[in-house]
């Protein structure tokens, strides 16, 4: 699968009946922008990218103050078909099944609605399960048994 990088494009005819009367350009970071975006609004995910790709995207975030939605998203685009490998991180008691099968309905929706590419794959790595925690809550009540 090919990273997230701008220097691969796929260009797509206008579809004119009357001929074409130019080109569209579609940068694999576009797909995969639109693909981090669709993955995150997701019930039952938690987070999108492993361990070290969100760690290092943390970073990156700090230091160019704008969130990378394309963060722990692959993609691979031809010049009419796309193909996605994502990684998550999904809440403890979600059923995994159907989380992946949302995942799946959502970014396939979305690019293709988006893009007018075929989505021929999209692969799910779910590499860690999220449990909810006291950091987690926000609660006025003191926590543990000392006040």
């Amino acid at each position: 699968m090919a990273s997230n990088d701008s220097t691969h494009s796929t260009t797509l005819g206008s579809g004119d009946s009357g001929g074409t009367r130019g080109t569209t350009t579609i940068a694999d970071t576009v797909v995969a922008t639109i693909a981090g975006i669709a993955v995150r609004e997701t019930d039952g995910v938690y987070a999108v990218g492993g361990s070290a790709s969100r760690a290092m995207g943390s970073v990156r975030d700090r230091v160019s103050k704008t969130p990378d939605p394309s963060r722990g998203v692959k993609v691979e685009v031809g010049e009419t078909q796309a193909a996605i490998d994502v990684e998550v991180i999904v809440e403890y008691g979600e059923p995994i099944a159907d989380a992946a099968k949302e995942i799946r309905t959502r970014v396939t929706d979305a690019v293709e609605t988006m893009t007018g590419l075929e989505v021929v794959e999209i692969n799910i790595k779910v590499s860690d399960v999220h449990l909810a925690g006291p950091d987690d809550e926000e609660s006025d009540e003191p926590s543990g048994r000392v006040r």
